[in-house]
């Protein structure tokens, strides 16, 4: 699989024939519009279909009764519910090499992809990362088929020509125009916030979802993702994510990864604005000021420190976290970053490693068992990598609620809980919580830091 994937980013990333892009020449070619482009693209453009397996728990007839619900709990057995997900995908190789949208097929029990020319296939998800919103699919026994080239997302410029392709509301696959809006988009994402986006007023609605919006050239510039609209259609602002993120997605697939892998930042911070710029002696606002640094982020292994501006990564600029962190992921794990920092009026470049929060100390994962007073509560030691997957504040430590377990929750346990205390002890272990529980006489108390306030959990067992 490996190997094949080698050669499918091999064909994407080939060196493509420079398409001119030049005016009209005549009547014919105007009365042409966009025809030849389309009959060329459209093609790489597929129709998926997922199918996503839910258990769902019919309520009980004595829910909330304060006799009953305890002794009723589980009266009702969960039932599979099925739900149908329609989208769009990009074909990338001739071997079936496929884009999309996490949300289209990142959950998705079942897929099946239809081409233009009606031919199907099975699908499956080799790659998906719900915070980028971006899937890599392997079609199955596919070959020979039509496919797109990446374009260099940096080099797009608001007011190009774009064209969208997908599979608007099911009604089967369409064509849109309109012009780039506006670059390195960011605040409309949702999820952990990577959102950092291509603006397109070229008509997107629900199904565009996973699409392509290309260039004139017909070279991928983006994957339609969303809209901005208060009906739920098309006002004209759309966003794709870049295609430099794709790119590296690809890459990372074909080393066979079982999850998308990004560098670590280990900093927050903030969007330099006019007040800040004045305080810094900036003629323009540009940049982010960094308010926050972990001691083992990158940054500050390179000399980084609170207070810096950052304004520039890898000769782009950086307006703000988003944008540093697109940089940090399309420049990928394992090489080194050239960052540019304003300190002190002094402008210099400082080559930052790039490299995943680390592991270390261990987290030490600890799941409590049946015998518990909390059984299936899970807890973990903090490190760079727990902070990171939990989105846990930068000054975090200590131990970290993974998972409440059922009574856990029942109690008020939430799943991110920094424990402070059990029972007036401290904890600063997994395994100092096991065993503090496993002596808890009638009564329980929980201290615990909640996004920086303080909680206490008062129960009788």
């Amino acid at each position: 699989m490996i190997r094949a994937l080698l050669v499918t980013m091999t064909m994407v990333f080939g060196v493509q024939a420079a398409a001119q892009t030049r005016v009209p020449q005549s009547q014919a070619e105007i009365s042409l519009g966009f025809a030849p482009l389309v009959k060329e693209a459209a093609p790489a453009v597929v129709n998926i279909y997922a199918k996503i397996v839910t258990q769902t728990r019919q309520r009980s007839p004595f829910a909330g009764d304060p006799f009953f619900d305890d002794f009723f709990r589980n009266f009702a057995n969960p039932r599979p519910r099925v739900q149908n997900s329609l989208g769009s995908g990009v074909i990338l190789s001739e071997d079936g090499i496929v884009v999309s949208n996490y949300h289209v097929v990142g959950m998705a029990t079942e897929i099946r992809v239809v081409t233009t020319d009606r031919r199907e296939y099975d699908a499956e998800v080799i790659l998906a990362d719900q915070a980028s919103d971006l899937a890599i699919l392997r079609l199955e026994e596919a070959e020979g088929l039509p496919f797109l080239r990446l374009r260099d997302s940096d080099r797009v410029e608001v007011g190009e020509l774009a064209l969208a392709i997908g599979n608007p509301f099911g009604v089967g696959q369409t064509v849109s125009s309109g012009i780039i809006s506006g670059l390195a988009r960011t605040g409309t994402g949702t999820g952990e916030g990577f959102g950092y986006y291509i603006q397109t007023d070229a008509p997107i609605n629900p199904g565009n979802s996973g699409g392509a919006l290309i260039d004139v050239n017909g070279d991928l510039i983006g994957i339609n993702t969303r809209i901005l609209s208060r009906s739920g259609g098309s006002n004209g602002i759309g966003f794709a994510i870049p295609s430099n993120l794709v790119r590296e997605f690809l890459h990372q697939a074909s080393k066979g990864v079982e999850a998308f892998e990004r560098p670590w930042a280990g900093m927050t911070g903030q969007p330099v604005d006019a007040d800040l710029a004045a305080s810094f002696g900036m003629d323009l606002p540009e940049g982010m000021v960094i308010s926050e640094l972990h001691p083992e982020s990158p940054f500050a292994n390179a000399g980084f420190q609170v207070g810096d501006v950052i304004t520039a990564v890898d000769g782009e600029p950086v307006n703000s976290p988003s944008e540093m962190l697109f940089r940090m992921t399309i420049a990928g794990l394992g090489g080194t970053s050239e960052v540019e920092r304003l300190r002190g009026g002094a402008r210099e470049v400082v080559a930052v490693a790039m490299y995943a929060a680390p592991d270390e100390p261990k987290a030490a994962l600890v799941e409590l068992g049946e015998r518990s007073v909390l059984p299936g509560l899970k807890v973990a030691g903090v490190n760079p990598r727990v902070i990171t997957d939990m989105q846990l504040p930068l000054s975090a430590k200590g131990v970290v609620v993974v998972d409440p377990g059922p009574y856990g929750a029942r109690a008020g346990l939430q799943r991110g809980d920094l424990l402070l205390g059990i029972n007036r002890e401290e904890v600063t272990s997994p395994g100092e919580v096991a065993d503090v529980l496993a002596e808890t006489g009638r009564w329980l108390s929980i201290d615990l830091l909640r996004r920086g306030q303080r909680v206490s959990l008062r129960m009788r067992l």
